[in-house]
Protein backbone atom coordinates (compact mmCIF):
# COMPACT_ATOMS: atom_id res chain seq x y z
CA UNK A 1 0.00 0.00 0.00
CA UNK A 2 1.23 3.61 -0.47
CA UNK A 3 1.84 5.95 2.08
CA UNK A 4 0.44 9.28 1.84
CA UNK A 5 1.18 12.58 3.78
CA UNK A 6 -1.68 14.02 5.40
CA UNK A 7 -1.16 16.83 3.43
CA UNK A 8 -1.35 14.69 0.48
CA UNK A 9 -4.19 12.89 1.65
CA UNK A 10 -6.19 16.32 2.34
CA UNK A 11 -4.93 17.49 -1.49
CA UNK A 12 -6.53 14.42 -2.96
CA UNK A 13 -9.82 14.74 -0.65
CA UNK A 14 -10.30 18.28 -2.09
CA UNK A 15 -9.62 16.62 -6.13
CA UNK A 16 -12.10 14.01 -5.71
CA UNK A 17 -14.06 16.86 -4.18
CA UNK A 18 -14.02 19.14 -7.47
CA UNK A 19 -15.02 15.82 -9.41
CA UNK A 20 -18.38 15.33 -7.17
CA UNK A 21 -19.66 18.50 -7.42
CA UNK A 22 -21.00 17.85 -11.09
CA UNK A 23 -24.62 16.88 -10.34
CA UNK A 24 -25.02 12.69 -11.37
CA UNK A 25 -22.31 12.12 -12.33
CA UNK A 26 -21.43 8.54 -12.54
CA UNK A 27 -24.94 7.64 -11.24
CA UNK A 28 -25.35 4.42 -12.38
CA UNK A 29 -22.16 3.56 -10.61
CA UNK A 30 -23.51 4.11 -7.17
CA UNK A 31 -24.78 1.53 -4.92
CA UNK A 32 -27.32 2.21 -2.03
CA UNK A 33 -25.25 2.02 0.98
CA UNK A 34 -26.94 -0.38 3.35
CA UNK A 35 -28.79 -0.11 6.39
CA UNK A 36 -26.95 -1.17 9.77
CA UNK A 37 -28.32 -1.82 13.50
CA UNK A 38 -27.75 1.02 15.63
CA UNK A 39 -26.53 -1.40 18.62
CA UNK A 40 -24.24 -1.44 19.82
CA UNK A 41 -24.30 1.47 22.35
CA UNK A 42 -24.91 4.17 20.40
CA UNK A 43 -24.26 6.97 23.98
CA UNK A 44 -27.20 6.64 25.85
CA UNK A 45 -25.23 10.08 27.40
CA UNK A 46 -23.59 12.09 24.60
CA UNK A 47 -20.20 13.34 26.12
CA UNK A 48 -19.29 16.85 26.51
CA UNK A 49 -17.57 17.31 23.71
CA UNK A 50 -19.29 16.47 20.15
CA UNK A 51 -16.70 17.73 17.62
CA UNK A 52 -15.12 15.86 15.08
CA UNK A 53 -11.80 15.19 16.76
CA UNK A 54 -12.34 12.44 18.54
CA UNK A 55 -8.59 12.07 19.47
CA UNK A 56 -8.66 15.31 22.09
CA UNK A 57 -11.67 15.64 24.30
CA UNK A 58 -11.87 19.40 24.93
CA UNK A 59 -8.67 21.34 25.81
CA UNK A 60 -6.93 18.08 27.11
CA UNK A 61 -3.55 17.33 26.26
CA UNK A 62 -3.29 13.66 26.70
CA UNK A 63 -4.73 12.47 23.17
CA UNK A 64 -6.63 8.78 23.08
CA UNK A 65 -5.08 5.57 22.54
CA UNK A 66 -4.90 4.01 19.38
CA UNK A 67 -3.74 4.89 15.71
CA UNK A 68 -4.84 8.08 14.15
CA UNK A 69 -7.30 7.66 11.40
CA UNK A 70 -8.18 10.75 9.25
CA UNK A 71 -11.90 9.07 8.18
CA UNK A 72 -13.58 11.36 5.47
CA UNK A 73 -16.01 11.48 2.66
CA UNK A 74 -19.45 12.47 1.28
CA UNK A 75 -23.00 12.20 1.64
CA UNK A 76 -24.56 11.48 -1.53
CA UNK A 77 -27.84 10.93 -2.75
CA UNK A 78 -29.17 8.23 -5.09
CA UNK A 79 -28.41 9.95 -8.68
CA UNK A 80 -24.85 11.17 -6.95
CA UNK A 81 -25.52 14.88 -5.97
CA UNK A 82 -24.01 15.77 -2.66
CA UNK A 83 -26.20 16.47 0.20
CA UNK A 84 -25.93 19.41 2.13
CA UNK A 85 -26.73 19.95 5.86
CA UNK A 86 -26.77 16.73 6.81
CA UNK A 87 -25.48 15.66 9.98
CA UNK A 88 -23.25 13.24 10.01
CA UNK A 89 -22.47 10.65 13.64
CA UNK A 90 -19.84 8.58 14.77
CA UNK A 91 -19.50 6.42 17.46
CA UNK A 92 -16.98 3.38 17.83
CA UNK A 93 -15.45 1.34 20.81
CA UNK A 94 -12.16 2.73 21.90
CA UNK A 95 -8.29 0.91 21.49
CA UNK A 96 -9.62 -1.43 24.27
CA UNK A 97 -12.80 -2.20 22.74
CA UNK A 98 -15.23 -0.46 25.59
CA UNK A 99 -18.15 1.52 24.68
CA UNK A 100 -19.22 4.83 25.80
CA UNK A 101 -22.27 3.59 27.43
CA UNK A 102 -23.68 2.38 30.47
CA UNK A 103 -24.61 -0.80 28.91
CA UNK A 104 -20.54 -1.57 28.65
CA UNK A 105 -21.28 -1.78 32.52
CA UNK A 106 -18.09 -2.97 34.64
CA UNK A 107 -15.90 -2.28 31.38
CA UNK A 108 -16.30 1.18 31.39
CA UNK A 109 -13.73 1.81 34.87
CA UNK A 110 -11.11 0.83 32.17
CA UNK A 111 -12.19 2.85 29.58
CA UNK A 112 -9.89 4.97 28.25
CA UNK A 113 -11.37 8.22 29.16
CA UNK A 114 -9.39 10.94 26.67
CA UNK A 115 -11.17 8.77 23.34
CA UNK A 116 -14.16 10.84 23.06
CA UNK A 117 -16.04 8.02 21.61
CA UNK A 118 -18.58 9.92 19.31
CA UNK A 119 -18.43 12.59 16.90
CA UNK A 120 -20.61 14.86 14.76
CA UNK A 121 -20.02 17.02 11.50
CA UNK A 122 -22.46 18.69 9.88
CA UNK A 123 -21.96 19.20 5.35
CA UNK A 124 -21.74 21.93 3.99
CA UNK A 125 -22.76 22.46 -0.12
CA UNK A 126 -20.41 19.55 -1.11
CA UNK A 127 -21.49 17.24 1.23
CA UNK A 128 -18.10 16.36 2.62
CA UNK A 129 -16.91 15.37 6.11
CA UNK A 130 -14.01 14.96 8.21
CA UNK A 131 -12.87 12.88 11.06
CA UNK A 132 -9.62 12.71 13.20
CA UNK A 133 -10.67 9.62 15.54
CA UNK A 134 -8.48 6.39 16.21
CA UNK A 135 -8.88 3.02 13.56
CA UNK A 136 -11.38 0.58 15.05
CA UNK A 137 -10.49 -2.34 16.70
CA UNK A 138 -12.09 -5.87 17.26
CA UNK A 139 -14.10 -6.91 20.57
CA UNK A 140 -15.67 -10.34 21.17
CA UNK A 141 -17.95 -11.11 18.65
CA UNK A 142 -17.25 -7.98 15.98
CA UNK A 143 -15.08 -7.25 13.40
CA UNK A 144 -13.34 -3.80 13.49
CA UNK A 145 -16.33 -1.08 12.59
CA UNK A 146 -17.26 2.11 12.92
CA UNK A 147 -21.06 2.91 13.30
CA UNK A 148 -22.53 5.95 11.11
CA UNK A 149 -25.84 7.61 11.61
CA UNK A 150 -27.10 10.28 9.26
CA UNK A 151 -29.86 13.23 9.78
CA UNK A 152 -31.03 15.61 8.37
CA UNK A 153 -33.57 18.80 9.89
CA UNK A 154 -33.78 16.65 12.76
CA UNK A 155 -34.69 13.34 10.86
CA UNK A 156 -32.90 10.44 10.72
CA UNK A 157 -32.37 9.15 6.99
CA UNK A 158 -29.62 6.19 7.69
CA UNK A 159 -28.01 4.15 10.19
CA UNK A 160 -24.81 1.84 9.01
CA UNK A 161 -22.01 1.32 9.41
CA UNK A 162 -18.31 1.12 8.00
CA UNK A 163 -15.49 -1.60 7.90
CA UNK A 164 -11.84 -2.28 7.20
CA UNK A 165 -11.19 -3.65 4.15
CA UNK A 166 -9.50 -7.27 3.52
CA UNK A 167 -9.72 -7.39 7.60
CA UNK A 168 -9.47 -10.91 8.32
CA UNK A 169 -12.55 -11.05 10.90
CA UNK A 170 -14.99 -9.33 8.31
CA UNK A 171 -16.29 -13.23 6.92
CA UNK A 172 -16.84 -14.26 10.22
CA UNK A 173 -18.94 -10.98 11.18
CA UNK A 174 -22.78 -11.07 11.29
CA UNK A 175 -23.46 -8.05 10.74
CA UNK A 176 -21.12 -7.93 7.80
CA UNK A 177 -22.36 -11.36 6.42
CA UNK A 178 -26.02 -9.87 6.33
CA UNK A 179 -24.94 -7.39 3.54
CA UNK A 180 -25.37 -9.68 -0.01
CA UNK A 181 -25.05 -7.40 -2.40
CA UNK A 182 -21.30 -7.55 -3.07
CA UNK A 183 -21.79 -3.30 -4.66
CA UNK A 184 -23.22 -2.72 -1.48
CA UNK A 185 -20.48 -4.96 0.59
CA UNK A 186 -17.92 -3.13 -1.27
CA UNK A 187 -19.59 0.34 -0.24
CA UNK A 188 -18.98 -0.41 3.13
CA UNK A 189 -15.55 -2.19 3.47
CA UNK A 190 -13.17 0.62 2.86
CA UNK A 191 -9.56 0.90 2.70
CA UNK A 192 -7.52 1.93 5.03
CA UNK A 193 -4.03 3.83 3.57
CA UNK A 194 -1.09 4.47 5.85
CA UNK A 195 -0.01 7.82 6.07
CA UNK A 196 3.57 9.72 7.07
CA UNK A 197 2.95 12.39 9.10
CA UNK A 198 6.54 13.73 10.94
CA UNK A 199 7.57 10.02 11.83
CA UNK A 200 3.92 9.21 13.17
CA UNK A 201 2.37 6.32 12.22
CA UNK A 202 -1.60 7.34 11.00
CA UNK A 203 -4.16 6.23 8.40
CA UNK A 204 -6.85 7.82 5.80
CA UNK A 205 -9.93 6.46 5.19
CA UNK A 206 -12.51 7.44 2.75
CA UNK A 207 -16.26 6.16 3.00
CA UNK A 208 -18.89 7.74 0.84
CA UNK A 209 -22.38 7.55 2.21
CA UNK A 210 -24.91 6.96 -0.37
CA UNK A 211 -28.12 8.16 0.87
CA UNK A 212 -31.81 6.56 -0.77
CA UNK A 213 -32.96 10.22 -0.34
CA UNK A 214 -34.56 13.10 -2.86
CA UNK A 215 -34.29 16.64 -2.24
CA UNK A 216 -38.34 16.70 -2.01
CA UNK A 217 -38.07 14.13 1.17
CA UNK A 218 -37.45 16.10 3.50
Amino acid sequence: MKSLSRRQFLTHSAAGLALWQVPGLFAEQLALTPKATEGPFYPDKLPLDTDNDLIIVNDQLTPAVGEVTWLSGRVLDRQGNPVPHAVVEIWQCDGKGVYYHSGSGEALERRDTHFQCFGRFLTGSTGEYLFRTIKPVPYPGRTPHIHYKIKRHGKELLTTQCYIKGHPQNPGDGIWKQITDPRQRENVTVEFQPLLEEGVHQWAARFDVVLGWTPSAS
